[in-house]
């Protein structure tokens, strides 16, 4: 699940759910909603979002 991946590359980075929001400029609710699996296709942009604020790839994040 792509919620799981952004939950560990988001803890190896040592950020918080809040922290990791506001880099990725996505409302907190959006990830803590993808986190937890209740989002289960997020759009394109906020996928690149985060993988832009994690420093990582969209193939990463979606494997």
């Amino acid at each position: 699940m792509i919620g799981d991946n952004v939950k560990k590359f988001r803890k190896k980075k040592g950020l918080t759910q809040d922290g990791l929001a506001r880099k990725a400029g996505i409302p907190y609710t959006t990830l803590t909603k993808l986190e937890s699996n209740v989002v289960k296709k997020p759009s394109v942009q906020t996928v690149a979002k985060i993988a832009r604020a994690l420093g990582i790839s969209i193939e990463d994040l979606i494997k």
